[in-house]
């Protein structure tokens, strides 16, 4: 049986291509390979991962160039196929910036770059990517971003609701919401949604970063054996 294949994009200013070619690689058992932003060409790819970064150096705004990257046209169509994609942190901002994801990205509410472990809660099962996952779960995941306040206007936000949308929420490590946990000011402490169709997602802490007990956490693992499990 065919070893299931990640397509990891690099875009300039890309600093988590690898951290993601490694965990799929060397920790999951996948192959991986990474695809330049000029590129045209996703076949043989079962999952395309938009990694964390400063894509084209955050100007203008968070992924507002990189979404016109050319290997960005391909992977529209590819998920409009039904092709799984996942975002992580940049790639977040990159897949809003591109229409394939409801919302948008603001900077932190407090103005700082914020880089440091946090908790999510798992909020819905309901996505090939998290459906091996448990409802309610809480993972240590770190973070690292300056916008990833998460916004979206009521109608929005209500549709995401309606639909069971919201992935993942920022928590303390009980589980608890609190306005203190929510760190960068996220509307309803969103840290992760998926689109209506459930094949693209994106979460804005760092899995690819706690995916072995090497870096004192593997909580990130259990998330991305969820992503594997669903191309395998």
């Amino acid at each position: 049986m065919p070893v299931p294949k990640v397509g990891i994009l690099v875009f300039p200013g890309s600093n988590c291509d690898h951290d993601a070619y490694h965990a799929f690689k060397s920790v999951l058992g996948l192959d991986a390979k990474f695809i330049w932003h000029k590129e045209t060409d996703l076949s043989g790819v079962d999952l395309v991962l938009v990694p964390g970064g400063f894509s084209y150096g955050d100007y203008l705004r968070s992924g507002a160039i990189a979404r016109f990257s050319p290997v960005m046209q391909e992977v529209i169509k590819f998920a409009e196929k039904g092709g799984p994609v996942v975002g992580i942190c940049n790639g977040f901002q990159i897949l809003l910036e591109a229409g394939l994801l409801p919302g948008a990205m603001l900077h932190n509410q407090d103005l700082r770059f914020i880089c440091k472990d946090v908790h999510i809660r798992l909020e819905t099962t309901q996505t090939p990517f998290t459906s091996s996952l448990e409802k309610g779960a809480v993972f240590k995941i770190p973070i690292s971003h300056g916008e990833g306040n998460y916004t979206i206007d009521p109608v929005g936000l209500q549709e995401l609701k309606e639909h069971d949308q919201i992935v993942f929420r920022y928590c303390n490590a009980q589980g608890e919401i609190t306005e203190e946990t929510n760190v960068n000011g996220s509307v309803e402490a969103i840290a992760g949604i998926c689109n209506r169709g459930r094949n693209v997602m994106a979460m804005m802490p760092h899995p690819e970063r706690a995916a072995e007990e090497i870096l004192g956490n593997a909580d990130g693992k259990h998330i991305l054996e969820a992503i594997a499990e669903q191309i395998g």
